[in-house]
């Protein structure tokens, strides 16, 4: 969620976002850097559904993962050369308690040069619970939202990130429903039909995932 945002802040346009996020890094680096920390974090967005096809299907413009908030400062104390940013409604802001409260989105910095490495989503949980950024309601163990590579990268089931996705439907988007539609299971079909039913009711993905996609009974 986002709130009111405070004065300042930096302005940062669409072009030099890019530019400095085109050095991000790659899955299997952010998993070789947070080894060992006893934090249950994922790949989110369009590199999960990569992950889960088990290729790399498209371009990436940056790198995104979720860690429970209150968790946050046992990833931040993993990156001690390098600073955070709070980045909300196209302006970054240095990571401060108060301004950390408002948004979710912390981008990696890389001080020497300005590069941002990894976007860290700081999400709701309480305790193990996983709990989702846009519908509360939906609640679930760490356990059964986290998935893996064989090469050990964790990464979000496929049918939350494409509820994610579903919000604001971008071009890239459809290109990871489509590409991943075919390899989701019944199950992961009917989760993700019965969570868009919940949160975006009528949505066009609901006829792509077709009669083994119908909604359960609440």
């Amino acid at each position: 969620m986002t709130r009111e945002l405070p004065p300042g802040g930096v302005e940062i346009t669409e072009a030099e976002a890019g530019a400095r996020w085109a050095r991000a890094w790659t899955p299997a680096e952010v998993t070789a850097r947070l080894e060992g920390v006893p934090v249950p974090w994922y790949v989110a967005g369009g590199w999960a559904i990569d992950l889960f096809a088990g290729e790399q299907t498209r371009e990436h413009g940056d790198l995104e993962i979720a860690v429970p908030a209150a968790r946050f400062p046992e990833i931040r104390a993993r990156f001690p050369e390098y600073a955070f940013d709070v980045v909300a409604s196209d302006r970054i802001w240095e990571l401060t308690p108060e301004v950390a409260a408002l948004t979710h989105q912390t981008w990696l910095r890389d001080p020497s040069t300005g590069d941002y490495r990894v976007d860290v989503f700081r999400e709701p949980h309480e305790g193990p619970t996983w709990i989702c950024r846009r519908d509360p309601s939906i609640r679930l163990p760490y356990t059964s939202v986290i998935r893996r590579t064989p090469g050990g990268i964790p990464y979000l089931a496929p049918e939350l990130v494409l509820l994610f996705k579903a919000k604001a439907v971008r071009p890239k988007d459809q290109q990871d429903f489509a590409g991943a539609l075919p390899l989701l299971d019944g199950s992961a079909r009917r989760t993700l039909a019965t969570l868009l039913d919940r949160v975006h009711p009528g949505h066009d993905w609901l006829v792509d995932l077709g009669p083994g996609g119908r909604p359960e009974a609440p």
